[in-house]
């Protein structure tokens, strides 16, 4: 339980917004304390130099050790609103936002005993209460409500007190307050050049509970009850009180030169003056609310800064140092839950990997259920993605004056695109094909391709004119086509209202998302190579089937090493070596038996299964049909029962039983059953079955008259026998309506009996 608390609480009530925001994709564990954390560069102008921030003394202002240097230009600017660094000594004001903690009806008081603590952790619970009661961030009081508290370890040896809110979180109704978007906030900092980051003290601490709601938020321990003045971490609807109070807070200035994501606030300037004075307004905000932050985690005057993940300067916006040493240095995942640790880090970031959807697959397809196997195929997509991190670009800010440019293209394996400017990159897009999608079209790949990039980047492209750049020289005119297929009508709803015009460019120019789309050359792949087919195959061109010029080595010993578990080729092997064979039809060279010319696979090691999907399933192959896909297999290899083969593994394809037509007669149409002529001259019947019992029946005998549509509900018991549906029969319609000249019933075997018949 402890363990388990602990991770859990660790993740919801840490004091630290970058650490709330990324918890569940980093694992603090896997850096080491001994990792060198480099230090934020700061701003180098011209005869100008870093001084530390000198205060009057007396002053309560906290100058931690780790404090950072500061501008000179910002040290007046900070020593006027020094009242904002200093230690609150009361509790905060009123405001509108208290937090109040809204339960849903007919709730009960959640009451939790304490969990169980060792002498040494209830000393420190002890300091800890002691230390709230002083600060008056507590109260003693006995509520009706109780939730037991749980021990965290920090990293720097120290212990967290938090609350285990997790019962009073599940009768709670839940605030959905907009919480910011962080790559929306991002996009406004094109132009910036100088930056300062505020982040407050223990923000949440700085608001208070609704007096009618503080008894809620009671905790126990080993030695009292006790009830929150202020808004405690953990409860559900925390986050988007604070985030409201924010935004209220700093409404003038939010998005004209300030960014606020929960205690995080982040001012930005075009230069050093107009920050001055930036920084002045934002400080004075804060002193008129009495909000108040940290000395020693706040940066002022800087021109690369770390906020959120990620480092921004007025190049653009990169990947942390920091995060990427995470992942450069994590080490291969033996379960599930490591592997999806390691992704959620990684897909933090994927905007800055061009082609990270396709080289990921194989990772994200380990996380589907009971499908958890760690092999070579899969180690080299680790790698290849902690390489791609290690070396993603600095992305530039967009500039809502310029207009932006879209690229797009696909790949048998997937779409990819680039959000551009300027020709400098904003975004990357990339994403595999599932099942489904992979059958499609080349026309309707590209269609894709485009439609998945204007709704992702669509809230960049409302407001003015783009320009859709493709490889697909039929999307040129998509305007002008005549709609005919689903896709077109989803596409072209979705791009209603948008103001663009789309350009062909040739795939030899689309290098960038040409890349984004497909990939490397895989060990699986290379039996093309050595059958003389080239795996760079162009859309809507077939490939050239050659003669085996050059054979690739890992290929050649793995199908060697295939020869001695093959019955069939070991029969050959003898044959040869008594020269029974016919040497005008068979050839043994390096290693390989020949037939014809033709590479001998074997017929018991798996080498069949493994041509034929090779050959059907990929770009060379297209999903053919059974013919198609086994004449190219009988130019390149010989095997016994390849055709055999051919259709059974063709017929079990996936992909094609999803997109193909059934190759059947087309059904007739439904022909109505004729009216008849009179009452009761014609009658359908039926059953109601799988009813409850009630007075031993258990269903009904339906008849109902085709002309009137007059119909009888006869209750009967279960089971029956044909004889006992034709008293019913006789006695509920014979002596009321007489004989129909028809009766219409399914195929229940009742209805074909001879009996029923007769």
């Amino acid at each position: 339980m402890r363990k388990g608390s602990e991770v859990l609480m660790d993740q919801i009530f840490s004091t630290e917004v970058e650490e709330r925001v990324l918890s569940r994709m980093q694992p603090v564990s896997r850096v080491h304390p001994s990792s060198q954390v480099h230090p934020t560069p700061r701003v180098h102008l011209p005869s100008q130099v870093h001084s530390t921030l000198h205060l009057h003394p007396g002053s309560q202002t906290e100058m931690h050790p780790d404090s950072k240097p500061v501008h000179p230009e910002f040290s007046a600017v900070l020593e006027q609103h020094k009242v904002v660094f200093e230690e609150p000594t009361a509790l905060p004001p009123r405001r509108t936002v208290d937090h109040a903690v809204p339960l849903l009806p007919d709730s009960k008081p959640v009451n939790q005993k304490p969990y169980r603590y060792s002498y040494f952790q209830k000393v420190e619970i002890e300091k800890i209460v002691t230390e709230l009661l002083k600060n008056q961030l507590i109260q003693p009081f006995s509520s009706p409500f109780a939730s037991p508290v749980l021990l965290v370890k920090k990293k720097d040896g120290s212990w967290r007190m938090c609350i285990d809110y997790r019962q009073l979180n599940s009768i709670t109704v839940k605030n959905k307050y907009p919480i910011p978007v962080i790559d929306d906030l991002l996009d406004e900092l094109k132009g910036a050049r100088v930056f300062s980051k505020i982040d407050l003290r223990s923000g949440y601490h700085q608001i208070r509970m609704k007096d009618e709601d503080r008894y809620k938020t009671a905790f126990r321990t080993h030695e009292g009850h006790y009830e929150f003045n202020v808004m405690p971490f953990g409860l559900t609807n925390a986050p988007a009180t604070f985030q409201a109070l924010m935004n209220g807070v700093f409404k003038p200035y939010l998005r004209r030169f300030l960014l606020v994501f929960f205690d995080d606030i982040l001012v930005y300037s075009q230069s050093i003056e107009e920050h001055k004075e930036h920084l002045s307004l934002t400080l004075e905000l804060l002193s008129k609310n009495q909000l108040f932050a940290k000395m020693s985690k706040c940066e002022f005057g800087l021109e690369e800064i770390e906020y959120l993940g990620h480092i921004i300067s007025h190049n653009g916006v990169a990947t942390d140092p920091k995060k990427i040493e995470a992942m450069c240095n994590w080490p291969s995942p033996r379960i599930v839950k490591e592997l999806r640790g390691f992704l959620g880090l990684t897909g933090y970031y994927r905007k800055f990997v061009k082609n990270y959807g396709i080289i990921a697959k194989p990772l994200t397809d380990q996380l589907r259920k009971n499908s958890f196997k760690w092999d070579e195929k899969v180690e080299n997509a680790f790698n290849t993605l902690k390489s791609a991190m290690a070396s993603a670009p600095v992305l530039a800010m967009p500039d809502f004056t310029q207009p932006f440019v879209l690229e797009t293209d696909a790949c048998d394996k997937g779409i990819g695109a680039v959000l551009m400017q300027n020709r400098q990159p904003l975004a990357y897009l990339s994403k595999s094909l599932g099942p489904k999608s992979i059958g499609l079209s080349t026309y309707e790949k590209e269609f894709l391709a485009l439609l998945t990039a204007v709704q992702k980047w669509k809230h960049y492209l409302i407001g003015g004119q783009f320009i859709i750049k493709t490889d697909q020289i039929a999307l040129k005119h998509l305007l002008e086509q005549r709609v005919n297929h689903a896709m077109q009508h989803k596409g072209l709803c979705k791009f209603m209202g948008l103001d663009y015009k789309i350009e062909y460019k040739r795939g030899v120019d689309n290098k960038v998302t040409d890349a984004l789309s497909r990939r490397e050359v895989h060990p699986e792949t290379e039996m093309q190579v050595a059958a003389g087919v080239h795996p760079e195959v162009q859309f809507g061109v077939q490939a050239e089937m050659q003669d085996v010029t050059e054979l690739i080595p890992q290929w050649v010993e793995e199908l060697k090493s295939s020869y001695i578990r093959d019955e069939w080729v070991q029969e050959l092997q003898n044959k040869w070596e008594k020269e029974k064979l016919d040497k005008d039809k068979y050839s043994f060279q390096q290693g390989l038996f020949r037939y014809k010319n033709r590479i001998c696979v074997g017929a018991t090691n798996g080498w069949r299964i493994r041509l034929v999907r090779e050959v059907h399933s990929t770009c060379i192959g297209g999903h053919s049909g059974v013919l198609p896909t086994y004449q190219r297999i009988k130019k390149m290899f010989y095997c016994p029962r390849l055709k055999e083969m051919v259709q059974e593994e063709v017929k079990k394809c996936e992909i094609c039983q999803l997109n193909k037509g059934e190759h059947v007669p087309i059904p007739g149409l439904l022909q109505p059953i004729p009216i008849s002529d009179g009452a009761w001259k014609g009658v359908s019947m039926d059953f109601i079955s799988g009813l409850p019992k009630s007075e031993d029946k258990t269903m009904i005998l339906v008849i109902v008259d085709r002309f009137t549509k007059y119909a009888h509900f006869i209750p009967m018991a279960h089971p029956y026998k044909a004889k006992d549906v034709a008293k019913l029969f006789m006695d509920n319609i014979y002596k009321l309506h007489g004989l129909p000249m028809s009766i219409i019933t399914d195929r229940d075997p009742l209805f074909t009996s001879s009996f029923w018949k007769n």
